[in-house]
């Protein structure tokens, strides 16, 4: 009996615990499976906004091209952004991947043995960090990408012979994501995990600061300063006093603020403000807040710079419709450091009232604001805060010298990301111009931050006042900084003042070169600067279920640039044996028309006659462009020419047409090579089907920036 109730009780015991065995086994966490992509997968073409996948090996190669640093444009490879980025190297590995907003401006650099290329903007960007989920948030098991046409991604491992169905599948561009016609977003099969939920992407996107303080008429998030540990700088203070020189200050006395600056002490302690934000944990997003490119507005990313642009004391003059000669958006750069003295600070200001005056502030005319800067800038008023001379004269009379050094190229950055935008009175159709104001050298590099600027459209001047005389030159820190920082080096961007004395002088010569937007270069972009005509096979071969796809090819391109009758302009030619010019680059001015006007495009039906297409193309499109317009033509063909390419091409290459040819099918490789461009490896591409056109549409975009962005600037 004994021995019974024993047995039971162990048997008891034994279904208990493994009861509670399976228990734990079932609230076990499920292991993630992790999807892959291959090297060439872009993260535009991704919809999901935050997902960790795995690269495969060999994805550090030139072909798989990357744009930005830290922060990259969305057409770069995932996995070469990733190795470019130190998360992976060329062996692969699994990458966490964060969309974040478009970006005015992304940055080349050489990394980890890939070279990353800049591009002006874009609009979309990412991160990449190390491939561990971050907590609360639930990764997607399968990917979703955007594509033209139905696409199949599995989430269970693939064997080899589905490899390359994956591979084609995860191939798709990004380029329908704004179709002409209906969305064509595809959601691919088996997704059983939901990607992050919008307060999740929410999280991963937006930084914390510790506290915000709202301004009258905008938004913009600024953190808490809070003083910093202090800091020894012995050795800044040695080599300081060489680097910029002390003016008179209107007294005989020097300025308690420069006074620790120019002092020839063996140590200098300071209390620097530091702007301290709190992220959230494991993000790099805090590195992405960006304005959105496309659709500028506010820009949350903050610099640590102070504002009063909004501050509007009291009742204003009328709007002035201004000198409507003189469109321009421009921002002066006004020199607060120590160095230029009391004295010459108020000569300067008297410059600005008078050069406020001569251009004929207005609302259809030029608008100006002011932002001055020491050992940091800060925007006096932007472009909206006064729409005529008189009480601009009167702001200019009542700003009040910051101090501190001449940190122009800081002053630089901060314009580039925070003064041009919608939100500051930027209208988008006047070019952006910056006047720098400079008492004899900066204090820290101008040549960064002035790429950068010119790469998103602004034309940089410099009025530099009393240069370094030839005992002083070897304290300048980046010597010819005027002519690494401006436009052009032909002296157009450049004026040079002997003394402040005689700034009067430059009033008139500076307003007429600023009010010269012909000869404003940095306005001009790879995206708003071109004359672009498409020359389409018509042919029978091509049918009409090809043609209406070419034709949203077509418009997927011409979208990406910004069109009206002074930025780029769209023409189109439609060719069989015969030719017929659909429209001229100046029907159509504004982006919609040119999407509807392609959408109307009726299918010709015909031979194919691609030589006299060319021929044809030179003498009705780009005979007629305008004399600052880069000429690109993009042909679209089917098949072998009845004619003779090579001569019609080559005339038009010696008139200045940049030629790409994209041939399917049929198209004979020989003849799109003879019609592209050198080097013809990026003018020309071949699809086996119409249907695989769109993958072509970033790759062209990129090529025609790429080859925008290599111009001499001389």
């Amino acid at each position: 009996m004994k021995a019974t109730v024993i047995a039971t009780f162990f048997g008891v015991f034994l279904t208990c615990t493994y009861t509670a065995k399976d228990a734990t086994k079932k609230t076990k966490k499920a292991k993630l499976y992790v999807p892959q992509i291959d090297c060439d997968v872009k993260a535009g073409k991704i919809i999901n906004p935050e997902f960790i996948a795995k690269c495969p090996p060999g994805c550090q190669d030139v072909k798989y091209r990357v744009y930005g640093t830290d922060i990259y444009a969305s057409f770069s490879s995932v996995c070469n952004a990733a190795i470019h980025s130190g998360i992976i190297d060329n062996t692969g590995g699994k990458i966490l991947v964060q969309k974040v907003a478009g970006h005015s401006g992304y940055r080349g650099s050489f990394s980890n043995g890939v070279r990353s290329l800049s591009l002006p903007r874009w609009r979309e960007s990412f991160l990449v960090s190390e491939g561990k989920p971050r907590k609360g948030v639930t990764y997607p098991t399968t990917l979703e990408y955007s594509s033209s046409k139905s696409t199949t991604v599995k989430s269970e491992p693939k064997k080899p012979e589905q490899d390359l169905k994956g591979m084609k599948s995860a191939d798709t561009a990004n380029t329908s994501e704004k179709a002409l016609e209906e969305g064509d977003t595809v959601r691919k099969e088996n997704q059983t995990t939901p990607v992050p939920t919008p307060a999740t992407q929410m999280a991963t996107t937006t930084p914390t600061p510790m506290t915000t303080t709202t301004d009258p008429s905008t938004t913009m998030p600024q953190p808490t300063k809070t003083p910093a540990a202090t800091r020894t700088t012995a050795a800044a203070a040695k080599t300081r006093p060489g680097l910029h020189r002390v003016r008179d200050m209107g007294s005989s006395s020097v300025h308690p603020a420069y006074a620790s600056v120019v002092a020839a002490a063996a140590s200098v302690q300071r209390q620097e403000p530091v702007a301290t934000f709190q992220r959230a944990a494991s993000s790099p997003a805090h590195l992405a807040m960006e304005t959105d490119s496309w659709k500028p507005g506010l820009n949350l990313f903050y610099t640590g710079f102070s504002s009063k642009e909004e501050l509007n004391p009291k009742p204003l003059e009328p709007i002035s419709q201004g000198n409507q000669n003189c469109k321009v958006d421009l921002s002066f750069l006004m020199d607060g450091s120590w160095s230029i003295g009391k004295r010459r600070f108020q000569l300067q200001k008297r410059f600005l009232g008078n050069v406020a005056q001569a251009l004929g502030i207005g609302s259809a005319g030029p608008l100006m604001g002011i932002v001055q800067y020491g050992d940091d800038p800060s925007t006096e008023f932007n472009l909206k805060t006064y729409a005529n001379s008189k009480d601009l004269r009167n702001a200019i009379e009542k700003i009040q010298q910051k101090g501190g050094l001449s940190n122009v190229g800081k002053a630089l950055s901060f314009v580039n990301k925070n003064f041009f935008l919608d939100a500051n009175g930027n209208r988008g159709g006047a070019p952006n111009v910056v006047v720098v104001m400079v008492d004899g050298w900066p204090t820290d590099r101008v040549e960064e931050a002035s790429r950068l600027a010119r790469e998103s459209g602004i034309n940089i001047f410099f009025v530099t006042v009393e240069a370094a005389a030839q005992s002083e030159k070897q304290n300048v820190i980046e010597p010819n900084f005027v002519d690494k920082a401006v436009c052009r080096t032909s002296g157009f961007y450049s004026i040079n003042v002997p003394s402040w004395f005689s700034l009067h002088k430059v009033v008139q010569p500076l307003v007429k070169r600023v009010c010269d937007t012909d000869q404003l270069a940095c306005s001009k972009t790879c995206l708003n600067s071109a004359d672009i005509g498409f020359v389409i096979d018509g042919s029978s071969s091509v049918g009409t279920g090809n043609f209406r796809t070419v034709l949203q090819f077509v418009a997927n391109i011409s979208k990406e640039f910004e069109i009206s009758d002074t930025d780029t302009r769209i023409g189109a030619v439609q060719y069989t044996y015969e030719q017929r010019l659909e429209f001229s680059f100046d029907k159509h001015s504004t982006k919609q028309d040119v999407l509807n006007a392609i959408k109307r495009i009726s299918y010709w039906s015909g031979g194919t006659s691609t030589g006299a297409a060319i021929s044809y193309a030179s003498e009705q499109l780009f005979s007629k462009s305008k004399p600052n317009k880069r000429k690109i033509m993009i042909l679209i063909t089917d098949g072998r020419s009845y004619d003779d390419v090579s001569m019609p091409a080559m005339a038009a290459h010696q008139n200045g047409v940049i030629a790409y040819s994209i041939g399917v099918a049929w198209a004979a490789p020989d003849e799109l090579e003879a019609i592209a461009s050198d080097p013809a490896k990026e003018h020309s591409f071949f699809v086996d089907e119409f249907d695989n056109l769109y993958r072509y549409v970033n790759q062209l975009i990129q090529n025609i920036c790429t080859e925008f962005n290599s111009q001499p600037r001389n």
